[in-house]
């Protein structure tokens, strides 16, 4: 069992492996894609565990502020519904396409604003998921680097928040992530 504590400035880090769904922290960052309406892996789970306040919030989010759908890299919240987190960061992460197209850039640009949301609504503790590991196929170790670097000059610049944990789902990917942040 993967259960790794460390402190980056006032911040403490997590490192788990398990669901991100069954998250007790203020918000979860949902690794959405641009729809916002739910699909595969982390999106489905979360819109299957959050119930149908989740989609209607997220309807009324595109309808309002993304008709063309949210672009990869940006970052939008709605309440936790039937989830234990309080409320649902949605971020969607870059397709990979072999690196040469701006790929590192947004997803450093999904941790990170998914944290600027998480302060502007004035949250302690954030979870999150291994974004575009999945069916987006970003490799796991490069995706694992960008996370954690960006989390760690965030939260040392910002001093908040209280918490982050990460979610991994898999032992493989909790493996990665312990080896990269035990080398930082």
């Amino acid at each position: 069992m993967l259960n790794v504590r460390l402190i980056w400035g006032r911040t403490a880090v997590h490192l788990v492996k398990g669901d991100i769904t069954d998250q007790d922290v203020d918000a979860l960052v949902n690794a959405a894609n641009s729809t916002l309406l739910g699909g595969g892996g982390v999106d489905g789970a979360v819109h299957r565990r959050g119930g149908p306040k989740l989609l209607e919030e997220c309807k009324l989010i595109r309808q309002r502020d993304w008709p063309l759908g949210l672009p990869s890299g940006e970052a939008v919240i709605t309440s936790g519904g039937n989830l234990k987190a309080k409320r649902v960061i949605h971020t969607v992460g870059p397709i990979w396409r072999g690196g040469n197209s701006g790929e590192a850039s947004v997803l450093a640009s999904c941790y990170r604003n998914s944290l600027k949301v998480a302060i502007k609504e004035g949250l302690r503790s954030v979870a999150f998921p291994s974004i575009s590991t999945g069916a987006f196929g970003y490799p796991i170790k490069d995706a694992a680097r960008i996370a954690l670097q960006t989390v760690k000059e965030f939260v040392e610049r910002e001093g908040r928040p209280e918490s982050v944990v990460f979610v991994l789902f898999s032992e493989e990917d909790a493996g990665v992530y312990r080896d990269i942040i035990s080398s930082m």
